[in-house]
């Protein structure tokens, strides 16, 4: 059930993430065409005001189609009516006529022509999948030379649609983390909230409720706790407690490693901050981890901190044992994932949000668009990248695993 929940929660994060672009992209004047709720094919849908909203069979995350991203090249009339025109060379004229106005950039003429196509079309015998990629071409095409592209919007218009998208991530984020503050994890308690089963601390016999007064003798306070744990050293502790009123002395125990750091296997109760002082320690919080999630992509650069990396089985491995310890580290490990998520897709790489965010401010500044073939080229790098990163961290997982 951990493994759902797991699952499910990403899948969570990247549908704010998709929200997010299809949000603002709307309130913008580019009117989105399709805003799905999992990846198509769709098993239900429906279309009001001209968008098309479904669920996708593909139960992860969420999808949403922006009209027009790129200005559309003589190579898209091609891929859309190239099979059309064989099977019906009748058509090849006015597919010329619109193949040469788009490659003069006389987006008006080729708007009109696209319409006689798909009139043409209409009158023309045609096997299913000729029909098929150019009913899809005509689509496409005609988003793409309506005023309402993408490529055609201001440059700060652009900028925000697609920075939309890991702000929304960030934002929840800031959010998980405000409600773990002003909850669980605002002010800690030497108070044991949870024993974990299987741990020395379930075997000496604490019981969540238990407060924790003494280690080895010696009054602790929520802070030296962990301090003291992690520095046993292979020496058994000894804590007392008081359950019930009553001063309780628990059997020596070695503490175990876990995770790198020895441990005895419980949590303390938190309590809660208020809203300005969690809304604070939220921002803190983000800005450390952006900083150091920063500081590990910098190592990688420089070919250090490869095992740092996790693929996204490896986030929902860690998803679910988050899930496995508590509701509380749960959304804290959910609300570092969407940070990440939103991070990564900041970098200036194509076909990443940083990447399109790069490429439309220096358009703006050039005052034309840059050629499609500029695109492709550097999306190939971009991808190329990112399948790298992907393997680096299926690996790590894969050996954290073995």
């Amino acid at each position: 059930m951990t493994i759902f929940y797991a699952i499910a929660g990403l899948g969570l994060l990247i549908f704010v993430h998709e929200l997010g672009h299809f949000l603002v992209s709307l309130v913008l004047g580019m009117r989105p065409r399709r805003f799905y709720i999992g990846f198509p094919p769709a098993i239900v849908s429906t279309k009001r005001n001209g968008i098309e909203y479904g669920i996708g069979a593909i139960p992860l995350g969420g999808f949403v189609k922006i009209p027009g991203m790129h200005r559309p090249a003589a190579s898209d009339i091609d891929a859309a009516f190239g099979l059309a025109r064989e099977e019906a060379p009748p058509l090849g004229v006015i597919v010329d006529r619109c193949r040469a106005a788009v490659a003069d950039g006389d987006e008006t003429t080729a708007l009109e022509l696209i319409g006689v196509i798909e009139r043409e079309l209409a009158d023309r015998p045609l096997s299913p999948s000729a029909r098929k990629l150019a009913v899809k071409g005509t689509e496409d095409i005609r988003d793409a030379l309506g005023p309402d592209a993408y490529w055609r919007a201001a440059t700060w218009k652009r900028v925000a649609a697609i920075a939309a998208g890991p702000l929304a991530n960030i934002a929840l984020a800031l959010v998980l983390f405000t409600v773990l503050f002003m909850t669980s994890a605002g002010k800690a308690t030497t108070t044991v909230s949870d024993v974990f089963p299987e741990t020395p601390a379930a075997n000496m016999g604490l019981l969540p409720g238990d407060r924790i007064v003494t280690i080895d003798g010696a009054p602790v306070t929520p802070e030296s706790i962990s301090q003291t744990i992690g520095a046993s050293d292979g020496q058994a502790l000894i804590l007392g407690v008081e359950r019930d009123g009553v001063l309780v002395r628990l059997p020596p125990t070695l503490a175990a490693v876990e995770d790198g750091r020895l441990r005895l296997g419980f949590q303390l109760a938190g309590e809660g901050l208020g809203f300005p002082a969690a809304a604070q320690s939220s921002f803190s919080l983000t800005w450390d981890v952006t900083r150091d999630i920063g500081a590990s992509l910098g190592r990688l650069v420089r070919g250090e901190g490869r095992e740092e990396i996790s693929s996204p089985v490896g986030i929902v491995q860690g998803s679910s044992a988050a899930a496995k310890q508590g509701a509380a580290d749960f959304l804290f490990v959910l609300g570092l994932i969407s940070l990440s998520i939103a991070l990564l897709n900041l970098l200036p790489l194509l076909p990443l949000d940083g990447g399109h965010i790069v490429f439309a401010v220096a358009e703006g500044l050039r005052g034309r668009t840059v050629r499609r073939e500029v695109y492709e080229r550097v999306s190939v790098v971009g991808i190329g990248l990112v399948v790298l990163l992907f393997f680096i961290g299926l690996s790590n997982d894969i050996t954290r695993l073995s």
